[in-house]
């Protein structure tokens, strides 16, 4: 049985018509009282759903960094590299599903000194929370809040590499290009003293027992003599 739609909420059409009106007028030439004429509803009804003008360009951005929290939070020694992974992808996926709306984003903060700072400010936010958790799960090692901080950056980095690639057109198949990104960031985690030979293999909890096989098969070939 195929999923019926979500009904566009309260907040969902005041995105939409801000998105709208930015295009029409411009940011800077918009205010919350257009975007909720648009929306056809009050300004307090705005003012309700949305601190700022600002707010309507991130409105999950704090969800989403309690999203990452929480999937930190429930690691286990043995799953930390994982959960570094999927907690990563929480926020290419939460853009993913956005699709249009997320290029549009795109363009918008390119073109908005403002927005370009605020955008900023959150991505430090999603570094210094992968920080904490970091330096809490590296302190027993040498120099450890320091790869900390380094891992931290990697991760938002690569991130943001693939996000960005896709937000221009420039892949198909984002899903992909984080796996191996998360596999080169993830690199620098070696919790337990990894040995320099050993592998770090990215592996989504959806894939099936095929593509694991296949992702691994490689790894095996080459341990034999």
């Amino acid at each position: 049985m195929n999923e019926k739609p979500r009904s566009a909420t309260t907040k969902d059409r005041l995105v939409a018509a801000a998105y709208e009106l930015f295009e029409e007028r411009g940011f800077d030439a918009t205010t919350a009282e257009d975007i909720a004429r648009r929306a056809g509803v009050g300004r307090t009804t705005f003012f309700r759903a949305f601190g700022s003008k600002d707010d309507v360009i991130f409105p999950e951005h704090d969800q989403l960094l309690g999203r990452i929290d929480e999937r930190l939070a429930a690691a286990t020694p043995a799953t930390r590299a994982l959960a570094l992974s999927e907690a990563t992808r929480v926020v290419l996926r939460h853009y993913l599903d956005e699709g249009e709306l997320a290029r549009a984003r795109y363009r918008l903060v390119g073109s908005v000194p403002a927005l370009r700072a605020r955008e900023t400010g959150g991505i430090q936010q999603y570094q210094r929370l992968f920080a904490r958790w970091l330096r809490e799960w590296m302190s027993d090692l040498p120099d450890g809040h320091l790869r900390a901080d380094l891992l931290a950056a990697d991760l938002v980095t690569a991130h943001n590499y693939v996000l960005r690639r896709w937000l221009r057109g420039q892949t198909s198949d984002p899903e992909s290009e984080f796996d191996q990104a998360m596999r080169v960031a993830l690199e620098r985690y070696q919790p337990s003293g990894l040995e320099p030979s050993s592998a770090v293999v990215v592996l989504r909890t959806s894939a099936t027992p095929a593509a694991i096989q296949a992702q691994l098969q490689p790894l095996l070939d080459s341990e034999e003599p």
